[in-house]
């Protein structure tokens, strides 16, 4: 009887010890991150299938192909390297920083979106039927833009190799977009009916029909 007692004790004791703490440094998959750009956490998910959850602040750092970027321009998918400390008052350990190693996987809306340079031979024989739309950019990734618009509610824009990105009349890189920034969209339709973004612009200098409006 006591060796049975033994046994049904032995798994309860396993249960019971902590967890190893985290290491400083791990490699993982990014699962999802808070919107927030000065304060809030993500999560890592490791080679081993176990999750970690990090806090983060505006100081901590972020990489992406040896340029600084925002937590928030951050895709779920990414394998990311974060270098973390204990947390001053949280069980979270505190990410000072996060080095993009990997893009996230292609999907068929990256493929649609930032990957495909040009129409298709297929769609080359479906009208143009350039659409234009006006409005604020509440969301933001690597292969889309989402603007809230007055006349067509919120609207997620495919961005393309091509995509042409315009502020105050000059060209500039896609890295140039940012939340709250109020844009003029000229695009397109896909087979798929998804809208593509030909043309983005911003600035003082906006295209002739948002003139004097």
């Amino acid at each position: 009887m006591r060796n049975w007692s033994v046994l049904l004790f032995f798994p309860v004791v396993l249960m019971c010890q902590p967890e190893p703490p985290a290491p400083a440094l791990v490699r993982g998959v990014l699962l999802e991150h808070d919107p927030q750009t000065a304060k809030g956490e993500f999560s890592v998910r490791r080679d081993d299938n176990h999750v970690l959850r990090y806090s983060f602040d505006a100081k901590t750092y972020v990489e992406r192909d040896s340029q600084p970027i925002e937590v928030s321009r951050l895709e779920p998918g990414e394998k990311v390297e974060v270098l973390s400390d204990e947390g001053p008052a949280t069980s979270l350990r505190y990410a000072r920083t996060v080095h993009v190693l990997a893009p996230a996987p292609v999907t068929r809306t990256l493929t649609q979106g930032r990957l495909r340079a040009y129409r298709t031979p297929v769609e080359r024989l479906l009208p143009a039927a350039p659409l234009s739309f006006s409005g604020v950019i509440f969301g933001l990734s690597n292969s889309q833009v989402k603007v809230h618009t007055r006349q067509a509610g919120d609207q997620t824009f495919l961005l393309r190799q091509d995509t042409r990105y315009v502020e105050d009349g000059d060209l500039v890189d896609a890295g140039a977009l940012k939340p709250n920034l109020r844009v003029f969209v000229r695009a397109g339709r896909t087979l798929y009916d998804d809208i593509e973004a030909y043309q983005i612009v911003w600035g003082h200098i906006l295209l002739p029909s948002q003139r004097g409006k």
